[in-house]
Formats: C-alpha cells, structure tokens, sequence
C-alpha cells in the first residue's frame, strides 16, 4: 500500500505540472498583504505622532498663557508656543484650531485658564491621490493652568 503511494506521489512529481509556482504566490501574495500592512503602520504613527504634538502644544500653550504678565498679549505668545510645538513634531501649524477660555478672568491670580488645541491629520498618500477626498482624522487636546496667586 506504500509503495503504491509513493509511486504516485512519484509519478507526479515527474510530471512537472506546477514546477516554481510556489516562489511566484509566495511574493504575489506578500506583496499584496504587505503593502496595506505597511500603509497602516504609516498611517497609525501618523496619527500617534499628531496625538503628541497637539497634547504638547496644548500644555506648553496654556503654560505660556497662566505665566504671561500683565499687560502683554498672551495669546500670541500662547499661539507661537502652540504652533512651535507643532512644527517641532513636523505638523503643518497652520491648521492649528486653539481655543483659549479663562474663568473667571484671565489674568486673575487664582483662575483657571484651559487651552484646547485641534489639528487634522491627512492620511498619507490618500491625500495626494487626486479625486481620493477622504476626511483626515482630528486629534484635539485640552490643558489646564492656574495662574499663580502670588506672581
């Protein structure tokens, strides 16, 4: 019965009906499971590294905000703090939102001045793809400071 078998497997093997198919699928199919894989990896830390500069902009924001004299113009330099930290994650700051509230005043001492910053993230390639209008993904972020009470 095993010789039987074996013959066959034999017989077919010398038949050469699919000699070198393997190494053909084998790079047809990792080629098309790889090349979305390595698009969502992209895609994914794309999204992380915004999520991270938006949380930085927002807290280095509202710090510039809480800490700036009286007098000044703090939300300029609260906008160049945001906008900084946006550039130094490699992000576009012109699609900066900030929004700045304060309660009960801003400058003062004892308030609570919250900062929110949004920014949306296009997703690589799709973007540059013309006729491919997909929504970029939003990533926003909210930090909150005091204003020291006694300067």
């Amino acid at each position: 019965m095993l010789t039987g078998l074996t013959d066959r497997l034999k017989h077919a093997a010398k038949s050469g009906g699919e000699d070198g198919s393997a190494a053909v699928e084998f790079v047809f199919l990792g080629v098309l499971l790889l090349v979305p894989l390595v698009y969502l990896i992209v895609a994914v830390g794309q999204v992380q590294g915004a999520a991270y500069a938006v949380v930085g902009a927002a807290d280095h924001a509202a710090k510039i905000y809480a800490a700036a004299p009286a007098g000044t113009a703090p939300e300029s330099q609260a906008r160049a703090a945001a906008e900084l930290a946006l550039s130094d994650f490699g992000f576009d700051p012109n699609g900066l939102e900030l929004r700045i509230s304060c309660s009960p005043e801003c400058s003062a001492p004892g308030s609570t001045v919250t900062v929110t910053v949004a920014l949306d993230v296009p997703l690589p390639v799709v973007g540059a793809m013309p006729g491919m209008n997909l929504a970029p993904v939003r990533v926003d972020s909210t930090s909150m400071q005091t204003v020291e009470r006694f300067g």
